[in-house]
C-alpha cells in the first residue's frame, strides 16, 4: 500500500487550553504528531503550533491516524517536569475507541509484552521473550449491531499498544489498516481511536488537573 500524506486543514490549529507553562490541543486523524524525515510529511502538529507559539517542545506524541489531546510544553522547565510524569506514569489517560464484533465481558485487561516488528517497520507484535511490558484496562460503553464502543486505559505508553492489544482479544479497532481485518476497514473512514482525557499535575502550580477533547463519533444507538 502506497502512503499518501493527505493532512486534514480545517481546523488548522484547535487549542483547548494555553497558559505560560503548557499548551494542549486537539489533533486531527490524519496529522503528524510531529515532522516526518521526508520533506512532503513535514506538515504536523507540532510544527503548526510552533508558528504560533514558537517555543512549543513536544512532550509525547499520537499516532498519525489518532485523533485527540496532546500536550505541549512552552518551556524547557515545564518539558522536564512534564516528561518525568509520563516515564513515572502518574499521568492518566482515557481514549475512546469502536472496535469489531462484542466483547463477552464488560470490562477487561490486556497484558501482553510489545516489541517492533522490525522487518515490518512501524508494526508492533506480542513478543513474550523480548517484549516490552504492556497493559490496557478496558470497558463496554454502548453496543452497536456490529461493534462496540469501548473505554481504553492504558497504564504504560508502548508504540500502538491499544491497537495491538485489542486485535489481539479479537476485537480490532475500526479503520485500523495496520492491525484490522479487511472486512472491517470499510466500517469506518479513519481510525476510530479518540486520545479522550489526560490528567497531568501542573508544571507550575502542582495542581492535578484534566483536559477532555470532544469524541469525534456521533452518538449511536446503544443495545446495553
Amino acid at each position: 500500500m502506497t502512503f499518501v500524506y493527505n493532512p486534514p486543514v480545517s481546523p488548522w490549529l484547535d487549542i483547548i487550553y494555553q497558559d505560560d507553562d503548557i499548551a494542549v490541543l486537539n489533533k486531527p486523524s490524519g496529522l503528524l504528531s510531529v515532522p516526518g524525515r521526508q520533506l512532503i510529511h513535514r506538515d504536523s502538529l507540532t510544527l503548526r503550533l510552533m508558528r504560533v507559539l514558537p517555543t512549543a517542545l513536544v512532550v509525547h506524541r499520537l499516532d498519525m491516524d489518532t485523533s485527540g489531546l496532546m500536550l505541549f510544553a512552552l518551556n524547557k522547565a515545564a518539558q522536564s517536569h512534564i516528561s518525568r510524569q509520563f516515564q513515572q506514569r502518574t499521568t492518566e489517560k482515557k481514549y475512546l475507541a469502536r472496535v469489531l464484533g462484542h466483547p463477552e465481558q464488560s470490562s477487561g485487561s490486556v497484558d501482553l509484552p510489545l516489541i517492533c516488528d522490525w522487518p515490518n517497520r512501524p508494526l508492533q507484535m506480542v513478543d513474550h521473550e523480548n517484549g516490552k511490558p504492556s497493559l490496557t484496562h478496558w470497558q463496554i460503553l454502548s453496543k452497536e449491531e456490529n461493534s462496540t464502543l469501548v473505554e481504553l486505559t492504558p497504564v504504560t505508553g508502548r508504540s500502538h499498544q491499544l491497537r495491538v492489544h485489542m486485535q489481539q482479544i479479537g476485537h480490532p479497532i475500526l479503520g485500523d489498516d495496520f492491525y484490522g481485518r479487511p472486512d472491517a476497514l470499510p466500517m469506518s473512514p479513519r481510525l476510530d481511536l479518540h486520545a479522550l482525557t489526560l490528567t497531568i499535575e501542573h508544571p507550575s502550580t502542582e495542581e492535578r488537573i484534566t483536559f477532555t477533547a470532544p469524541s469525534p463519533f456521533e452518538p449511536r444507538v446503544s443495545l446495553t
